[in-house]
């Protein structure tokens, strides 16, 4: 366990269990470090499993000045935690909010990344929902801020691409309430303006993804309709990528289908660790069926 200091003077708390090649984890909007766990029983024996809590999400801290949230900044304290345990470079896996940073790292320091797993990433990211996605983040957001995070997690908690967890999990989506129940009002506020609300359009990126050439794993549940069209043109934009779809899943993918989710990772980094991930055949780009 260790509170590890960003370039701004925020402190990320952040945990390390396992011993091997670094995999970081970055949460969601919903979760925080303790969402991974799961995850972090199935790799810690192979690898030096990282996760953190976000800043706006105890035990980390909660600035309150608003331009201390954004995309960017996201990317810098992910870097921070690599930095700050001495890391050069990790398997990345990120879910939603953390799918984007995960994203961004490779395309802001493709050098820190081995591989990245991009997961239930593309809310608002089709520009012709990006202002509806906006504006609900905003509308949320003031939910945090007049409701407190108890209230907002009642409904938050049971939106359309989570009540799947609810369904096969009734217990685990219960810890998932709870938890989502006890963050900060004002950084769940904060961080669902500066980061959510304002982050950049996946489709305005399209000319620097077909730039990548670090191996990049989309995974996506296929009742989770935010993120499905996205991810498939992340999957047709990056030349490196691979796309998983989960089936009768929603967003919270590592929580409602851990061996799936599990296995479908482990078999991806498995496969970049012996050189076998590739970028893909440009004789299968030609359009033609024969």
């Amino acid at each position: 366990m260790a509170r590890i200091e960003t370039d701004d003077g925020v402190l990320l708390h952040t945990e390390v269990t396992g011993t091997g090649f670094p995999l970081l984890f970055v949460h969601e909007f919903a979760g925080d470090h303790r969402s991974w766990e799961p995850q972090v029983r199935y790799f810690s024996n192979t690898h030096r499993c990282v996760t953190y809590s976000a800043r706006g999400y105890p035990p980390s801290d909660v600035p309150t000045d608003p331009e201390a949230y954004s995309q960017e900044r996201a990317v810098k304290d992910a870097v921070a935690v690599l930095d700050g345990l001495g890391v050069d470079k990790a398997h990345v896996v990120g879910l939603s909010m953390g799918g984007f940073t995960a994203l961004h790292l490779v395309l802001r320091h493709p050098e820190r990344v081995a591989s990245a797993v991009v997961a239930g990433a593309g809310y608002g990211a089709q520009p012709e929902k990006q202002e509806g996605f906006r504006a609900e983040c905003h509308a949320t957001a003031d939910s945090f801020e007049h409701k407190g995070a108890a209230e907002v997690a009642t409904t938050y908690a049971v939106g359309p691409a989570r009540v799947q967890l609810q369904n096969k999990n009734p217990r685990g989506w219960a810890e998932f309430a709870d938890a989502l129940a006890g963050h900060s009002s004002i950084g769940s506020a904060l961080t669902m303006r500066g980061v959510q609300a304002s982050r950049p359009s996946l489709y305005a990126l399209r000319d620097e993804l077909a730039r990548i050439s670090t191996p990049v794993l989309i995974v996506v549940g296929d009742e989770d309709d935010g993120c499905l069209e996205p991810d498939l043109m992340l999957k047709r934009a990056i030349p490196t990528s691979g796309l998983a779809v989960l089936p009768q899943t929603g967003h919270t993918a590592n929580l409602e289908e851990p061996d799936l989710f599990n296995s479908t990772v482990d078999r991806f980094v498995r496969a970049v660790d012996r050189g076998a991930w590739r970028a893909r055949d440009p004789r299968s780009l030609t359009g033609a069926t024969m």
